[in-house]
């Protein structure tokens, strides 16, 4: 929570905050995201505006997870862009009324006080590779024993679609008999 009591009602107010966070729960996807007790750095700036105060930054933090090509772990700096209104009480409340808020979230001012974490959680999440990859270029991992493809570049398998077997047979034989004919 951020005390806004010198900022709410003086349009045309600004002032300037830089934060150092702990993030309290894993913020993230399946893949990647960031830990609990991970440490954030936050620039805000906080203006006074006649619905309430808008609030504009950064966000900065460092997310791990994994590859989804071959699983090794991800490292990727994050930096986030953040936007939101916090509205006071009554404009808040006008606004559902007459059916003008055309935004899906309405942030309010609760005495004085805004809450920064949903805005700055939804601005890192939402800025969080959808497909992370330890390298553009990265192979993966071989789809039948799942060797790091990376490590063993020259890896493959000499196997055969077991729908065109029979025919392998059917002229794998003959072609092993022309080769002995020739000899």
């Amino acid at each position: 929570m951020l005390n806004v009591h010198d900022l709410a009602r003086r349009p045309g107010e600004m002032m300037r905050e830089n934060l150092e966070l702990t993030v309290p729960e894993f913020w993230g996807t399946a893949v990647i995201g960031i830990r609990p007790q991970e440490e954030l750095d936050v620039e805000l700036r906080l203006e006074s505006v006649l619905e309430g105060v808008l609030v504009t930054g950064q966000a900065q933090s460092e997310a791990r997870g994994e590859c989804v090509r071959c699983l090794d772990e991800v490292v990727y700096e994050l930096d986030a862009n953040i936007t939101a209104l916090f509205a006071y009480p009554e404009r808040a409340k006008a606004a559902e009324e007459s059916g003008d808020d055309d935004e899906d979230e309405v942030f309010v001012i609760d005495h004085d006080d805004i809450d920064l974490e949903p805005v700055i959680r939804d601005s890192l999440v939402t800025a969080l590779p959808f497909q992370p990859l330890c390298d553009r270029d990265c192979p993966g991992l071989c789809p039948e024993c799942g060797i790091r493809l990376a490590d063993h570049p020259d890896h493959k398998h000499d196997s055969v679609d077991i729908r065109w077997a029979g025919l392998q047979e059917a002229f794998g034989a003959n072609q092993a008999s022309d080769d002995t004919k020739e000899s």
